[in-house]
């Protein structure tokens, strides 16, 4: 019987949604979107809401005057693509209003961006509620929880998916405060990683049965547009994600947008070889320029070193000079003096004679 039912089982092709146009494609569904959050984060979204359009960045390829050395046109717009919803999710406070910020990317390279951006939704004065603190009204920051989709590992955690949620702890008696604070639910927020390289094809619960639409080990096509699924793998409240992946490859469309995320992918990766080769080229040139300097400070010591070994050898010439002309001149008044005694004996023994 089960071995009747395997064979039984539903293949599917559904569009790869690591191609940002599929990714949205499914997201822009409320009713799919809310499914996706609601697992990640692990709580239960009871509205939820695509914020206005000013808060969308998406990937694609714009009319420019630049082109690449293929000839292809450069993109205007970079690889992170955003979206971003107002979540009201359940908590065992009521109802809470959260920005639930979601940037996806495949390059490590785009680290900076997904911080410029997160600190623009920090400082965004929409991104707050009125509250009453103290019987007095007053402005805090909703708050935000942020899911990255990054389409490379992380140098040293290892797991698909990755969950970064705050403790709050008093560090005298280590008591964990479970309430929230508005302050510090002002100032920081938590975050969820999912690392698309590293959902491999074991499915230990519903969340990683849900994400493995991401799992890139089951392409079908050298383009990787195409993954290939069996429905009955997933739970039926799962199942709309897939039908919505499926639908995604009759719309011309979403294919057509692939098709140019392909082509800035490809200049992408090429102005990144190009730039890490001109890193590599950089950092020789560094190298040997700083090897050149090093070069002339020892040869700038070898010559104030000759410098100096002269100097003293000129100054122990003229010490040696100076002594030579001290003995000559002592050598010769000694000389002088010798002849003066000898006078002197002569006249003495002359005299002597003389008498």
């Amino acid at each position: 019987m089960h071995v009747r039912a395997a064979l039984t089982q539903t293949v599917m092709l559904i569009a790869n949604p690591i191609y940002d146009v599929v990714f949205k494609y499914l997201m822009e569904d409320n009713k799919i979107a809310k499914l996706f959050i609601s697992a990640i984060i692990g709580q239960e979204i009871t509205h939820l809401t695509l914020r206005p359009q000013e808060f969308l960045g998406e990937t694609g390829l714009k009319k420019s005057k630049k082109t690449s050395k293929t000839g292809a046109i450069l993109p205007t717009s970079l690889t992170v693509y955003r979206i971003d919803f107002a979540a009201n999710i359940k908590t065992n406070e009521g109802e809470k209003l959260v920005i639930i910020e979601i940037q996806k990317t495949r390059f490590p390279s785009d680290i900076m961006r997904f911080r410029k951006y997160l600190g623009k939704q920090y400082a965004d004065i929409n991104n707050a509620e009125e509250v009453t603190m103290g019987n007095r009204k007053r402005k805090i920051g909703i708050p935000i929880i942020s899911i990255y989709f990054i389409g490379y590992r992380m140098e040293f955690m290892n797991g698909g998916i990755i969950a970064i949620t705050r403790q709050c702890k008093n560090l005298i008696t280590n008591e964990i405060y479970h309430v929230k604070e508005p302050f510090i639910e002002s100032l920081t927020h938590d975050s969820f990683i999912i690392q698309i390289p590293q959902l491999t094809q074991k499915r230990r619960n519903e969340l990683e049965i849900l994400l493995s639409v991401f799992d890139q080990s089951i392409v079908t096509n050298e383009n990787y547009h195409l993954l290939n699924v069996k429905e009955e793998d997933f739970p039926s409240k799962y199942r709309p994600v897939i039908r919505r992946l499926q639908n995604a490859i009759s719309e011309p469309e979403i294919k057509t947008k692939m098709e140019m995320e392909d082509t800035l992918l490809d200049e992408l990766e090429l102005i990144e070889r190009e730039y890490e080769k001109a890193l590599e080229e950089i950092k020789l040139a560094k190298k040997q320029a700083k090897l050149a300097e090093q070069r002339k400070r020892y040869l700038e010591q070898q010559i104030e070193q000759e410098r100096k070994e002269k100097l003293r050898l000129e100054q122990e010439a003229e010490q040696e000079r100076k002594e030579k002309l001290r003995l000559e001149q002592q050598t010769e008044q000694q000389i002088a003096s010798l002849k003066e005694e000898l006078e002197a004996l002569k006249k003495q023994l002359n005299k002597k004679t003389d008498d």
